[in-house]
């Protein structure tokens, strides 16, 4: 997108005071991009496409990560480090002590406003189900993502094929969210069971848990790929962020 057209959506969200004339001006500084040397910080993202450039953390450093999360900061309201192991997490919140860590996901975030004003009320919620246990540090990340964003989030694990029952118990929690993040390894066959039961999206995360035929995530994602239920779509193996960065977007849809 050119600079000119995010320009005139700035401008178009101030006279419609969806923006502040504050947020605009920190939007505009720098735009629509600040050079670190080692980064180039998006800093127009979240204006183009609703959600802030993320921090992918493995490969960075902790001095990088503390510097690229201290310049997004003085423009967003959150930020959000994925793949983010512990021992650099306790090194990079001595900068950010307020920094929430979710271990299982591997992801953090700190946002300045409080969590009643962050969550958005007019969002319904967004139900993220993993056939297995194994399966959880996967949508611990999308947990972690979507919470960051001021959704509402419902969880619901181990409810694979394997044992039907434990999922059709849960039938009304399931049909009550407006987003459905299925996480499974394996063969991957949740996805569909849960597609062809619902109205509402469904957003597939194939994992890496299996045995070898697995094939690293591959053999779910293939299954999840040639699903027949048609509401399914897919992201890519252990994509946790991807399905939740989605599933944001459906729930901001007419907001």
């Amino acid at each position: 997108m050119r600079s000119g057209n995010i320009l005139h959506e700035v401008l178009t969200g101030v006279r419609s005071k969806k923006i502040s004339i504050g947020k605009a001006a920190k939007a505009l500084n720098g735009f629509p991009s600040i050079d670190l040397k080692f980064a180039n910080i998006d800093h127009s993202r979240r204006l183009r496409c609703g959600f802030p450039e993320a921090i992918y953390c493995e490969g960075k450093t902790a001095e990088q990560i503390k510097r690229i999360a201290r310049e997004m900061l003085n423009h967003e309201s959150f930020v959000l480090l994925t793949r983010l192991s512990e021992e650099t997490y306790k090194r990079v919140r001595k900068t950010l002590p307020n920094l929430k860590y979710n271990r299982l996901g591997r992801v953090a975030y700190y946002s300045k406003k409080s969590p009643a004003k962050r969550l958005n009320p007019g969002k319904r919620p967004v139900l993220i189900i993993t056939a297995g246990t194994s399966d959880i540090p996967v949508a611990e990340e999308a947990k972690a993502t979507l919470l960051a964003a001021g959704n509402e989030v419902k969880t619901l694990y181990d409810v694979g094929v394997a044992g039907i029952h434990r999922l059709l118990n849960n039938v009304d929690q399931i049909r009550n969210a407006n987003v459905i993040i299925v996480v499974a390894g394996m063969e991957g066959a949740l996805a569909s069971v849960v597609g062809g039961i619902v109205s509402k999206p469904v957003i597939a995360v194939p994992t890496s848990c299996g045995y070898g035929a697995n094939f690293k995530g591959v053999a779910p994602l293939l299954t999840m790929l040639n699903s027949c239920a048609p509401g399914v779509c897919v992201v890519n193996i252990d994509n946790g962020f991807g399905a939740a960065y989605i599933a944001n977007m459906i729930n901001n849809i007419n907001l």
